[in-house]
């Protein structure tokens, strides 16, 4: 019989993406999500259950109901400006609704979880790439909401039996080959989908915000990571968690920095147009560069990103150029 895993979030980007996944390795993903940020036309691998992380009953009703092997999170607010503006909603909901979660996975008799956390945790780096060691001094909510997580997990682990994987983001892109899913964000904050949505004529200019940082062209450094490759990560989570596994944090991202400035170049290339490019001033916060050190996601899980910046941007742009998201 196939092995179930519960999706907490699974009808948004990098949620639904894992749920394809899942279903082609022979999984039964199970979608639970509010729909606040998600969309159903994503749960397209298995039933959707409607539902909000804070609410205990629901989970314990869903949970007994399926019967879940594992459990992986997505189900947080990732906005980091929202983060600054509206904080208590993000402790609310990802602070108090995932220990919400845990309590009742724990009640449920599962002891597998796999937590989409970010490299929000490290802060500003101490030294590029940044491994798995790097000092965790968060400079906004959202990341010390995800830190708190990853703290309690440590502990759920050492004294409650509960084995977890951390999956530590960098920069999240691209889409299902295929078009069926892809990423749809309201509002879109993201510079992949705001750069695509300038190249289709959707919005009249792409914003660059600092171009005296220090680095090869003045613009901020990011390592884009494919969300297949996250998605795939998070699949041999389970897997290893499943077989055995001990609790460990992970970095997912390619070890591969990108300007702000070759990113545009790229997406002018892939989609054979030029759109207006603005200037803008600094935004407080962000950093100079973020790439990963992936060596241990490598070790541990036997993970490799497969995809490179072109592949990223031609399934973003297969996506964004065929809908309206």
């Amino acid at each position: 019989m196939s092995k179930k895993v519960l999706v907490v979030g699974g009808a948004g980007y990098i949620g639904a993406h894992s749920c394809l996944l899942l279903a082609e390795r022979g999984y039964d993903p199970i979608v639970f999500d509010n729909l606040s940020n998600g969309h159903s036309e994503f749960v397209q691998w298995g039933p959707l259950e409607i539902g909000d992380i804070r609410d205990r009953a629901r989970l314990d009703a869903v949970l007994a109901k399926h019967q879940p092997d594992a459990v992986m999170h997505f189900a947080a607010l990732i906005e980091v400006g929202e983060s600054v503006t509206n904080p208590a909603a993000f402790y609310d909901n990802n602070v108090i609704g995932t220990l919400t979660l845990l309590s009742a996975t724990m009640a449920a008799g599962i002891d597998a979880f796999v937590f989409s956390s970010t490299c929000a945790t490290y802060g500003l780096p101490d030294r590029v790439p940044m491994d798995e060691s790097h000092r965790q001094t968060p400079i906004n909510p959202y990341g010390r909401t995800k830190l708190i997580i990853e703290q309690a997990l440590k502990d759920y682990s050492d004294h409650k039996g509960l084995r977890s994987v951390m999956l530590r983001y960098f920069n999240a892109a691209g889409a299902d080959f295929e078009g069926r899913v892809g990423e749809w964000h309201t509002p879109e904050t993201h510079a992949i989908p705001l750069a695509i949505d300038a190249a289709l004529g959707r919005r009249g200019s792409f914003k660059v915000f600092g171009s005296d940082y220090d680095t090869r062209d003045g613009t901020c450094v990011r390592d884009y990571i494919h969300v297949l490759d996250l998605a795939d990560a998070h699949v041999r989570a389970v897997d290893y968690l499943l077989a055995g596994g001990e609790t460990v944090a992970l970095n997912l991202g390619t070890g591969t920095g990108t300007t702000v400035k070759e990113l545009v170049d790229t997406i002018a290339a892939v989609t054979q147009r030029d759109f207006p490019v603005e200037e803008a001033a600094r935004r407080p916060g962000d950093s100079t560069a973020l790439v990963a050190n992936n060596d241990k996601a490598k070790a541990v899980l036997g993970w490799q990103p497969t995809y490179d910046l072109d592949a990223i941007v031609r399934s973003a742009w297969n996506w964004h150029s065929r809908t309206n998201h």
